[in-house]
This record gives C-alpha cells, structure tokens and sequence, in this order.
C-alpha cells in the first residue's frame, strides 16, 4: 500500500535556507544535516504546531505575490511558482503525517484532530482562491502555443484540473459549503483511522492453559508469552488482532473456540456499538462524499474520482471486476469443497466457517504439496530477504543499498540506507521501519520524507508490521510477508529512481490506479529460484534453500488463489458499490449495506470481504472507490513481467525501459502511454488469469 500526503500540500522546492539556530523550530529551515534528513532528535512535540502555522503564512505570502503579479501569467510565475509554494508545510508535513502513521501518541493524535480542519481550511483557501484560478486558466487557455515539454503541459494540465475539481468554478454558496463539507471529511476521516487503532491496541486474547495452544508452533507460542509478560500477564499467552499475531493463530490452532474468537473480533472491528464504532462516522463519509460529487457534476463519488484514473468511469471498473468476479468465485467455491471435505474426513459433522479457512488450507497445503510453511520460515531471515530485495534491484538497475550510520530515526527499530547509482552517484535516503508496535497502525506502506525534485534527491522511508525477533530466534518471514517486503521496495524504487523536474508530478504522484504497478511487479522476483538461491538460506546453518523445496513453493503457487482473489474482489465492489450510490437515504445501515452487496454477488459465507466497511481504512484515505487499482495494477504487472521472462528475468534492455519509462517518469505523461512504451502494447489481462490459476 502506498501512502499519499495530505492534499493541501500542494508542492514544494527545497530551497536552501541559512542554517538554524538550537532554539529555532527545525522545521523553518532546510534541515541542516547529512543529505538533509530530519533531525528526529531535535524535533519536539512543541515544534509541530507552529511549523504548520508558520508553513500556511508562507505559503499564504507566496499565493499572494502569484495573484499580485503585475506580470501576465506564464508558466514560470503562476504553475511553477505554485508548484513550488510550501516549503515549510511539506518538511513538517512529511515528518508529522510520517508519524502519526508509524509512531503515533496521544499528543500526536490530539494534534491531527486539531489541525484536520485547520489544513483543510487553508486548502480550500487555495483552491477556491479566485485570483489564482483565473491566472491558472489563463495559462490553460494557451497551453497549446506555450511549447511546453511533456511534463510541464502534465503539470499544467494536473494543476488546472485539481482546481476545477476543488470547486473553483463554482458559485459562492456552493464554495461555502464544499469548505464545510471538507472540513467534516477531514474530521471524519481520523477519527475513524483512530478508533480502528484504538479498537486494534485495545483486544488482547489471553490464554491460561497450555494445552489450548495445541497445533502452535514453538516459536508462535514464546512470541505469545513474551507479548502476555510485557501486558503484566506472565505465565500465560498472549494474541491481538495484528497480522502476525492473528495468522499464525488462525493457520495452526488446534482449538477451534480460539480460532473463531479471534476471527470474529477482528471482521467486527468498527462494528461492536461501543466508542470505537465506525458504522456511523462512514455513513457519514458516503453521504458527504456524494454531496460533494453532484456539487461537481458528476452523478456519484465513484465518477468523480475515477474521472481522473486510467480507467476514467466506473462502468469501466465495474465491468472489469464482474469479468474477473466469474473466474474468482467458482474456483473459490472449489477450495471450499475441498476444505468441507477435509473436515469431513475428521467425521466431527462440523461444516466449514470462516475461522476454520486458514487453519485447513494450511492442512491441505501439507497434503496436496507437502509444504508446511514452517518448514521455509528459517529460509527467510528478514534481513536476508531485506538484502535479497536489494541485490534483485541492483541487478536490475545497477543501483545500491549501503548500511549509514548518523542518520537520526524516530523510532531505534528503523535502519537507514543510503542508495546510490552504478557509478557511485547518490539516488536517495531509505528508511526501513519493519515491527509492529502499539504506535504503528497495521499494514504496510511507503511515503516519503521529502520527495525528489529536479536536483533535489527523495528521503524514502517504508514500514510493515512483520513478526518481530523472539529471543535468540531472528524475525523469520512467511511467503506473504517476504511478497510484501518486496511489494513495499517496489513502491520504494518509484520514489528514489523519480527523475522529475516538478514536484507536482514527480515520484508516486501518478493516477491512483497506475501507482500499484512498480510495487506489484517487484512481487514476481522474491520467487524465482535463480532470486531464492540469493538470498533464502538457513538462519542457524546458512544452507541455501534447497530445489526440493523451492519445487514445492513454485508448485503451489496458484494454491488457495480462489479465496485470495475473491476476498480481494469482494472489497473492491463492496468499495465501487458505496461510492456508486446516487441517493443515500438519512437512515442508510452500512452494514446491513455491505450483507446485501455480498447476497447479491453469491459470496459465499466462509469468505469475508478482505475489508469490511468498518475498518476499511483504504477507502477512508486515498482508495475511495480506488481499491479495484490492486486489481488492475495486478493485470499491468503480470503482463509486464512477461516481457522480463521474454527476454531474461535480469535482462538489462528490458530494466532499462522499465526504469525510464516508469519508475523515471512519475506522473509526468499519461500512465498508459508510458505503460505502452514500455511494453510495446496494451496490457493483456490473460497473464494475470493464468498466474492465479484461473486460465
């Protein structure tokens, strides 16, 4: 998943400033440090407040000299000038956003709440400010005789465009109320993000007797006791509802009851009627964002945001996932039967539910593959993986990851490399935050602490949520987590090898249904043999990973690729579904909504939604009636891997044009024509079928 900033920050340049004093805010100037990094050290609770008040006055000064212009408007002194008008509020956002995300509190959380609509007050201002549209327009109505290189009429054409959708040739009664409604959204949107964490942090399953804990793995129970003596419970287990917590629980317990309690706390997350519920805050969101979109023409939020993807409608992506809909299901439905009949061999007269899937998958892996996933863990060493990801990318495109020390981090988990170019140049800052911890919300994502412009280089940083080191025993990843390692350096790659003039289209700023691409095709090297043999080796031996098994796990490959797809598809519709309302009624019950969407696709019961609608966090941030991008991500990603398979899974011709026709390029030019000249056509969904075995 890729994290996105807050949308009144509109660009920057990073100017050099004179070097700040100690007492000065750090966030005034340019950081005054190796490769310009954040002094984490230095920044203090009391620093953010005013960085955000004293960013907004700078960048209300710079609005001003644009409107005040006497010159007429050009590119240079309206688009670019804008472009480059929030130094100040993009250093302190990237740090504060970064946090909130990855190491929140409560004096964090209390602060976002304040300024959520503080920010989206001073955007608004921006975007309805009349004076600056009309010079932005101006520019626009002559865009075709300025000469313009490819990304400057992409900027131009991004600018104009994300005002026009901002409502600013809307009339002042309705500005008045597009600003409230923003204000609300922004409101609406952390609260529910908080209650998610808060519902997350607060559930701690505890277990008293041993023999419940049949089926686990040794290494699974010391992890449980070692989190129940930190909750002051020594002598018992501990599990919460994180992923590494979660699964293995769910792939191994014996004990059925456990299974299924904590299966049902977590897809009723957001839903349980207490201070942390959900239900009415995104009833809310759905109804808000619908006003807004009939404010702006289009007839549903759906339309609204899509009209500025590559699939432009939601026809378009409707009938994409109904295409895929007819695959996923039955071969969905087939795993179910085959599971229903496993459980029948036990003759217990139990019927298959959804806290027994993972349990007898993982069965039925041993049985159809004789794969156990504890026999690869110790393969995957995180920090073998970590370097195994890195060698792949430098492999590829000749770049690499160097160890650095003196770089300050705002949590001691984080490690920092510096990556630099095949002839030594430096490329960026990457920051990798991999543990989980109450602070960090769940999931795994990339952002940035400053993004690449011109000559300015990006400070990249991504964090996961893994299985954490117990003991003596290092962290040891599933296939899962290895996939997501790789997916999250993906994403990674798209901000360090950006190669843009303006900050406006540089890096992952591209359309929300391309961005998904760089990070979903770096997926397919964690497990190819030739790329296993790098890096998969025995944490206590060091012995290679042999062919035995790497036959297994290349054997299994589309196993279990019915639910994966279809809990996927569910909440891509569930998501399309909400936002492809034209009418909510006042009493509208999002979940009641969600059961019928799911009666209606004949999803069968064991499967939930990967993200049911109270703790949907992706359509809360950056995915609204933007989660089907996986999807389609997922068919430019395997269509373009076929043309490393072509030619060479290292092959240096075809990298070189992946590099510079995407990773290179940002937004900078319609993501299908730079998909296009990468690939020399357009994107063919039938290696995405074949890959999860549905062809």
């Amino acid at each position: 998943m890729n994290i996105k900033k807050p949308l009144f920050i509109l660009a920057a340049s990073f100017m050099i400033c004179a070097c700040a004093t100690k007492t000065e805010n750090p966030f005034y100037s340019e950081f005054q440090t190796p490769f310009g990094t954040p002094p984490f050290e230095q920044i203090k609770m009391e620093h953010y407040e005013p960085a955000f008040t004293k960013g907004m006055a700078e960048q209300n000064e710079i609005i001003a000299s644009i409107v005040n212009n006497p010159e007429a408007p050009t590119f240079e002194n309206t688009i670019v000038a804008l472009d480059n008008s929030s130094p100040i509020l993009n250093r302190v956002s990237a740090v504060f956003y970064g946090l909130t995300g990855a190491e929140t509190n409560d004096s964090l959380t209390a602060l976002s709440m304040k300024l959520a609509p503080v920010m989206s007050e001073h955007s608004d201002n921006i975007m309805l400010n009349a004076g600056l549209f009309e010079r932005i327009n101006a520019v626009y109505q002559q865009k075709d005789s300025l000469n313009l290189t490819t990304e400057q009429q992409r900027l131009l054409d991004q600018t104009y465009k994300s005002f026009v959708r901002s409502g600013a040739n809307l009339n002042d009664e309705q500005q008045a109320r597009l600003r409230e409604i923003n204000k609300q959204l922004s409101t609406l949107g952390l609260t529910f993000s908080n209650n998610l964490l808060n519902t997350d942090n607060e559930y701690q399953l505890f277990v008293e007797n041993e023999e419940e804990l049949s089926g686990l793995p040794e290494w699974f129970r010391q992890s449980a006791a070692e989190e129940a003596k930190a909750a002051g419970k020594e002598g018992q287990w501990m599990f919460t509802l994180r992923n590494a917590s979660r699964l293995p629980l769910l792939q191994y317990a014996d004990n059925r009851d456990l299974r299924e309690k904590i299966f049902t706390a977590y897809i009723n997350r957001g839903n349980n009627g207490d201070k942390n519920d959900n239900k009415e805050i995104i009833t809310q969101v759905v109804k808000l964002r619908l006003e807004k979109a009939k404010m702006l023409g289009y007839n549903n939020y759906a339309n609204f945001v899509l009209d500025n993807t590559m699939a432009k409608n939601s026809d378009a992506v409707m009938d994409f996932l109904n295409n895929l809909w007819q695959y996923a299901l039955p071969k969905a439905k087939n795993e179910a039967t085959e599971l229903q009949a496993m459980m029948d061999k036990e003759g217990k007269g139990e019927k298959l539910e959804g806290w027994d899937w993972w349990y007898y998958t993982e069965k039925l892996r041993k049985e159809k593959y004789s794969l156990d996933e504890e026999q690869i863990k110790p393969y995957f060493q995180i920090e073998n993986v970590r370097d195994g990801a890195f060698s792949v990318a430098n492999k590829l495109y000749g770049i690499n990851f160097t160890p650095i020390e003196g770089i300050s981090t705002y949590h001691p988990d984080v490690d920092v490399f510096e990556v630099t170019d095949a002839d030594g140049s430096h490329i960026g800052i990457f920051y990798v935050d991999f543990f989980p911890r109450p602070g960090k919300r769940f999931g795994a994502w990339m952002s940035s602490f400053r993004k690449q412009q011109g000559e300015t280089r990006p400070l990249i940083y991504n964090v996961c949520n893994f299985t954490k080191p117990i003991g003596d025993t290092p962290s040891l990843l599933t296939l899962d987590e290895v996939e997501t390692l790789y997916h999250e350096l993906g994403h990674g790659l798209h901000g360090l090898l950006s190669n843009c003039q303006y900050y406006g289209v540089s890096g992952t700023s591209v359309a929300r249904d391309f961005v998904e691409l760089p990070s979903q095709i770096n997926e397919h090297w964690s497990m190819k043999p030739e790329v296993l043999k790098m890096y998969a080796k025995h944490y206590q031996t060091g012995e290679v990973i042999p062919d035995s098994l790497i036959n297994k796990i290349l054997n299994q490959s589309t196993f279990n690729q019915g639910f994966m797809t279809t809990e996927l598809l569910a909440a891509a519709l569930l998501d399309m579904n909400l936002h492809n309302l034209t009418e909510i009624d006042d009493n509208l019950d999002v979940v009641e909504f969600e059961n019928e969407a799911m009666k209606n696709l004949g999803l069968i019961s064991q499967i939930p939604p990967r993200y049911r609608t109270t703790y949907f966090n992706h359509i809360i941030g950056g995915y609204a009636a933007g989660y089907y991008s996986y999807l389609w991500a997922n068919v430019l990603d395997n269509d373009a891997f076929e043309a490393f398979e072509e030619n060479g899974i290292f092959d240096q011709e075809t990298a070189r044009k992946f590099r510079q026709n995407v990773l290179e390029r940002g937004g900078s030019e319609d993501p299908m024509v730079l998909y296009k000249q990468f690939r020399g056509a357009d994107p063919n969904i039938d290696a995405m079928l074949k890959n999860r075995g549905m062809k």
